[in-house]
This record gives structure tokens, sequence and C-alpha cells, in this order.
């Protein structure tokens, strides 16, 4: 049978708890984890061969009139029920039984078989009506919720949903953490609250493993899963596995939770199909980058973790934030190019303020590794997408400083940001390289942007300007920018706004005007590119 459909179906301590059940005032002999045993059917026989007629998943009703009367070949009885995988034996004492015979406990407990005394006479006709109702209601039941499942499972196959939007439906509709992870047991999609993040995606892959141990073994004894454990479900389809879904403890389900999972399975392999493998790895990935940068999590050490488990090393491991701006860059092709040196990458969207195309890198390498100017432009290049086609000389690489742990990524990511706003490319062939640790500038700005006094020097300095460009569409703070960025060389500075000289200079002029300042004052340069800065860090 199915491990969807065996749960639903009732388990020997259910079954106890039926009123018809009830009234015989039933005693747990030999229980535990023996009463999670599931009841296929109720067999109501005395015979001493009925082990012969079992197919599996029966719980024996008996008075035991007909039983062997040899304490060893009672043994032996006990023995051959277990063998044909009988869910339990209840007992009714008083027709032939005064006692129980210590034997028959001996053996059942021995064999792990539910073993069940009733010290009041019962009606086995009743006992049996009831037990059976119960299991063809619940099979109706499932039925009936399973379409349900199904229709809604579909209804996401065909629109195309993201695999990371499954996995929360997945989640939604079990009541219990979902997961989806890759053959090579690393976290694709997770569907988990955050306070669990931490505890459970530390060490990761052996958790998953032995998840995966003990639903084999289960699957080998035809058993299906406890309360307690988690299920394993693989996405595939045509003969090929891709990875599994694994659902943590949670609620019942009328459809089954392994129905449920597998449905959630189905969605996925359809999408799998359709999309192809960079749609897994850049989908969920991608919105797990952007969350850090944007500071969507509550505790550090769970997004730590959920960053190890999704298969970027964190200890031992030196931590860059990159900003690739000019070129699409595809979340395989960036951790192909990790690879190349030792580490691993996840590619997330395009910051604020930063013009399309582009991506933010999340970069992980062995802290032995070298990731000089070199290392990092073949790094960039590598990780373009439609390497044929890519226009490199369009590249602009940001480079956050080298950091060990997620506070010091955290702030790698956002100097490598912060450059990525902070200047217009300079024009010439070939990709450009920005480091953090070339530009102090940025790094002050990085470490200070969220102190309100450089905010409000920033407004102060630059509001003229940005009332006037807001009113009118004008380009002032463009062109002073331009105009910082080549102290000292305006025809440079005219080229880099695309403005002839004389135009430049009229607006060099109107914003001396605006701000009552001398632009060839090198303290009033400084001040208003720290204005800049911290404008452009924030994407405006």
């Amino acid at each position: 049978m199915a491990r969807s459909a065996l749960e639903t179906l009732p388990t020997v301590r259910e079954v106890l708890g039926l009123d018809a059940v009830a009234e015989g005032v039933p005693e747990v002999v030999v229980g535990d984890t023996a009463l999670d045993a599931r009841v296929r059917w109720l067999h109501v026989s005395d015979s001493a061969g009925v082990a012969r007629l079992l197919d599996g998943g029966e719980l024996l009703l008996s008075t035991g009139s007909q039983w062997p009367a040899d304490p060893s070949e009672l043994a032996r009885f006990v023995g051959e029920l277990a063998d044909a995988g009988l869910s339990g034996l209840v007992l009714e004492l008083g027709t032939h039984y005064r006692y129980l015979p210590a034997v028959v406990a001996k053996a059942a407990a021995e064999r792990g078989l539910a073993l069940v005394l009733l010290h009041r006479e019962v009606k086995f006709v009743t006992v049996t009506q009831a037990v059976h109702s119960r299991i063809i209601a619940g099979q109706t039941d499932a039925l009936r919720a399973r379409d349900e499942v199904r229709e809604r499972f579909t209804a996401l196959a065909l629109r195309g949903s993201p695999a990371d939007f499954i996995v929360h439906q997945l989640a939604q509709t079990l009541g219990a953490p979902v997961v989806l992870e890759n053959l090579a047991y690393e976290v694709v999609a997770a569907e988990v609250p955050p306070v669990m993040e931490e505890e459970l995606f530390t060490d990761w892959e052996l958790r998953s493993r032995s998840a995966h141990r003990r639903a084999q073994q289960r699957r080998e004894r035809g058993a299906a899963a406890g309360a307690d454990d988690w299920l394993v479900v693989p996405v595939e389809a045509r003969g090929i596995r891709w990875g599994h879904l694994l659902a943590l403890p949670g609620p019942t389900h009328p459809a089954g939770r392994s129905a449920v999972l597998e449905q959630g399975a189905i969605a996925l392999a359809v999408g799998r199909l359709a999309d192809g493998e960079e749609e897994w790895a850049r989908i969920s990935r991608r919105r797990l980058v952007d969350a850090l940068l944007a500071g969507r999590f509550i505790g550090a050490g769970g997004v730590a973790a959920r960053l190890e488990a999704s298969g970027l090393p964190m200890q031992r491991s030196t931590l860059y934030g990159v900003i690739l701006a000019g070129a699409s860059v595809g979340a395989t092709t960036a951790d192909a190019a990790a690879r190349a040196l030792g580490g691993r990458a996840l590619v997330g969207s395009a910051p604020d303020g930063v013009p399309a195309p582009a991506a933010t890198v999340l970069l992980s390498v062995p802290s032995h590794a070298t990731f000089d100017d070199d290392a990092a432009l073949a790094f960039a290049t590598a990780a373009m997408e439609n390497a044929a086609t890519a226009e490199p000389d369009r590249l602009v690489v940001s480079v956050g400083r080298a950091a060990e742990g997620l506070e010091g990524a955290l702030v790698s990511l956002q100097e490598a940001v912060d450059l990525a706003r902070g200047r217009r490319r300079r024009p010439g062939r070939g990709p450009q390289l920005r480091r953090a640790e070339n530009r102090p500038l940025v790094q002050l700005v990085t470490a200070l942007r969220d102190d309100h006094r450089v905010l409000e020097h920033g407004e102060r300095m630059l509001e003229p300007l940005i009332v006037h460009d807001l009113g009118r569409g004008g380009d002032l703070l463009d062109v002073l920018e331009a105009m910082l960025a080549h102290p000292g060389n305006r025809t440079a500075a005219a080229s880099a706004s695309h403005l002839s000289r004389s135009v430049f200079y009229q607006r060099i002029a109107l914003i001396e005007q605006l701000l009552d300042v001398d632009l060839d004052d090198g303290e009033t340069q400084t001040a208003l590119h720290l204005a800049l800065l911290v404008r452009r860090s924030a994407g405006r």
C-alpha cells in the first residue's frame, strides 16, 4: 500500500478510542510506538492457524479459544502473527482466558506487536462495524481531500509558479516547514519559521541524510511515517531525479501528508521541465540574497545557517560582496565561475539605483585563495550569461572588502552597492573594476550611512540642486558628480556628462550660484562629494 494511503488509515491507538472498543475497558499491555501501527482492516478469529490468512495491516480480535495450549507453541503463534504483519492483537478475557498468559505478553513485547486486553465482553460485530466505518470514512475523506490538493497544485504547475512559491503553498497546506533540496543536499527553497532556521539549517546535510536514511528504512518495512518523522519525497520526471522535498512533523491532513507532498513534487517537476536548471538556481537564492541585503531577517545565526545549507560556505572562508553591472549574470554561470576559484556564489537582483542589467553576488572563496584584481575580473567575465553574445566592455565590477562571517559580508555587500551607485562608468574599453579598499570615502559613507548627521549634511548641501532638478527635470546633480569625478580636468568632466564645454560651464556656473560656493575650493569639493555619495548610497 502506498505511503499516502497508509496515512489515511487509523492507528491502533485511534481504534482504541472508538466508543465500541472503549466499552470493553481496554488495557494496553504492549504499547508505545506499537500503537502507531496503521489498521487496514479488523479481522475476527480464534484459529491457531490465522497467520496464514493475513495480508498485513490487520487488527486481530480474538477470545483465544483455539490458541495453542503449550507455552512454546503459543509463543511461536504470536511470532507468526508478527511475521504476517499484524498491526495489533486484541484479546477479550472471560470467554476462554481469565488472565493473559505471560508467554503471550513476553512474545508480543519482543516482537513490538501491540497487545491489548478487553476486560468486559463486547459484541464483536459492533466493534467490527465501528472500525470498518472509521476506515471507510477516512478513505472517503482522503479521496475528496486529494482531489482538492491535486487541483490546487495542478493549477500552480499550469500557471508556471516558481519553486519557492510552490514550497510556500506546501507549507501552508501541511501546516509544517517544508524544504526543497537538490541532489547535493543543498537547500534550494524553504518555508521555515525564522525562529527555527538556525537550529534546522545548522549541519543541514547531516540532518537531511539522516532523514533520508530513516525514510528508506520505513519504505523497506512498508511502514508509514510516524508523527515525529520527516517526510521525504523525490522530485523527478521522465526518469530524471533533481532533488527532494522534505516536510517536518506537523498536523495530520485528510489527504495524507505524503499525498500532499507528492502533489507538490509533481508541480515542481513540471516547472523544472519547463524552466530548466537556471530557474531553480535563480528564483529562491536570489530572494535569499535580496532579503539579506535589505535586512529582512531576524537573527544572524539563522541566516548564516541558511546560507550554509544553500551551499555557500561561511566557515573558514573569505566573503565578498560583488555588484556586476552592464551585463546579464546567471546564477548557474556565477556559481560555476566561483567554483573555478574553489568557492561558491549566490546571485541576487540588481540593487536599487544601479541600472539594469546588473546583479548582486555574495561570493565565498577559501581563506587561502587569492581574489586579486585579475581574479575578480576573470570571475565577473565568466559569470556573464550568453558569453558568446555578451559585451564584456560594458561590464563594471564593484567589489567590497574581504570579510569573515555574516556581519562582515553585509558590510562588504553594502560597500559594493555604494561603489556601484556612486560613480558613472568611465569612458574606455574593457571591464572596469572598483574595489572598496581603493575608495576610503565610500567605506566611510557605508559605515555612517544611517547616521542622521551625515544625512542632514547631504540634504543641506544639495537641497537647492535637488529642488532644481526635480522641478525642471534638470541634470545639475549629474553634472556635479562628473565634475567631482574629474577634479582639475573639466574637459573630461564635460565629456563624461555628454555636454559641450560651453554648456557644461553654464551648468557649473548655475551650480555655484544655487549653492553659493566656489567649486574650485578643495574643502567644498570634499563636502559635496561626501553629500553625493550619501545620496547615491540610498539609490537616489
